[in-house]
């Protein structure tokens, strides 16, 4: 068989396939291609990030440089997407374009809301046991009590053979 015809049996449907961007360049690459009229994914992840003692929600790409792309073999012309401002190249194994199952895109896309996906950790819930990660009473382990405002927590820590209740910084703490 000729390249050509393999490459019509294997790409006869839409599918997903996976765009590598430039770096930090995800969005302007979607931009880009969505004005072309293609249609594309980039789910974008929210989770907590610590920075300078403090921890900040933060939204970046779930897969850094990756998009997925929705194309018809055959129907599209798909050389523009390479010279496209914020792509780097098409994602290939060997001379094929990556397929992307279509139930993996949409269970991403099922576990999105408006295209953001929060990774955030569940809250500590009262009575489980936690860790304190930072401050004078770093390295101990404690129960968790109760939280108090939105930045606070009390746990129950056992300090020299006395239990102690102890008022910190949720973002002091971790599940043990």
């Amino acid at each position: 068989m000729h390249d050509e015809e393999l490459f019509e049996k294997r790409f006869t449907a839409d599918a997903w396939y996976l765009v590598y961007s430039k770096p930090k360049q995800e969005e302007r690459a979607w931009w880009n291609l969505d004005r072309q009229g293609f249609r594309c994914f980039l789910p974008f992840a929210r989770f907590q990030r610590r920075r300078q003692r403090r921890y900040q929600t933060v939204t970046e790409p779930m897969f850094p440089r990756y998009l997925f792309i929705r194309l018809a073999a055959g129907a599209e012309d798909w050389s523009p997407i390479r010279s496209t401002t914020g792509v780097s190249k098409m994602v290939r194994f060997g001379t094929w374009p990556a397929r992307v199952p279509d139930e993996l895109v949409e269970a991403i896309r099922e576990r999105t809301q408006n295209g953001f996906c929060d990774l955030s950790p569940d809250p500590i819930q009262p009575g489980e046991r936690v860790r304190v990660i930072d401050g004078p009473f770093a390295a101990y382990e404690g129960i968790f009590r109760a939280t108090r405002g939105d930045e606070r927590a009390m746990i129950l820590l056992d300090v020299s053979g006395r239990h102690t209740n102890l008022t910190v910084s949720q973002h002091q703490l971790e599940r043990a």
